[in-house]
C-alpha cells in the first residue's frame, strides 16, 4: 500500500521542512522580479518626487538569483513528492548561493551605492534606496537555508 502515508512522525516532521523549503524557494523566485533598487530624486519646491526602480532580474545578478531559487525549488519539490524527504536539504546550496549574490548586488562598487548621490538642501535630493523586493528576497533566501538545514537535523 503507500507506505508514505504510514510514516512516523518523523517523515511527516521533514515533508513539512521539504513544504517549507519548496514555499521558501518560491517566494525567492517571485522577489527575484520585485524591485531592489531604485534612484529617488525629491524637492520639496514642487512637494514630490520622482522614483526609478531596478528590477531584480534587470541585473545580471537578478537573473543567476531567479535560477538559484528556481534550483532550490526543484529540489525543494523532489524532496516533498519523493521518497526521499532530505533531498529538500540540498537546496541549502543554492540558498546560500542566492544569499552571496543578494550581498553582491548591494555591495557591487560600480552599483547601486556608487550612484549619484546628490543634496541641495531643500531644492533638490537625489540618492540611490534599497527596495523592498531586495529585502524580501534576502530573508526568503535565509529562510530557504534554515528549512533546508532543518531538514536533516530533524529527530527521528
Amino acid at each position: 500500500m503507500a507506505d508514505h502515508l504510514q510514516q512516523g512522525p518523523a517523515g511527516r516532521g521533514r515533508r513539512g521542512y521539504a513544504l517549507a523549503v519548496s514555499v521558501a524557494a518560491a517566494l525567492l523566485v517571485l522577489c527575484a522580479v520585485l524591485p531592489w533598487a531604485g534612484i529617488e530624486a525629491r524637492s520639496d519646491v514642487i512637494g514630490g518626487g520622482l522614483t526609478s526602480d531596478v528590477r531584480g532580474i534587470d541585473a545580471a545578478v537578478g537573473v543567476y538569483t531567479l535560477l538559484a531559487g528556481l534550483a532550490a525549488l526543484a529540489l525543494g519539490v523532489a524532496g516533498l513528492l519523493g521518497r526521499r524527504p532530505w533531498v529538500a536539504a540540498l537546496a541549502a546550496l543554492p540558498g546560500a548561493f542566492a544569499t552571496v549574490l543578494l550581498v553582491m548586488f548591494v555591495a557591487d562598487p560600480g552599483g547601486v551605492t556608487d550612484r549619484v548621490s546628490l543634496d541641495l538642501g531643500g531644492l533638490l535630493s537625489v540618492s540611490p534606496v534599497i527596495r523592498y523586493g531586495w529585502f524580501a528576497a534576502l530573508a526568503s533566501s535565509l529562510a530557504l537555508i534554515l528549512f533546508a538545514v532543518l531538514t536533516v537535523f530533524r529527530r527521528r
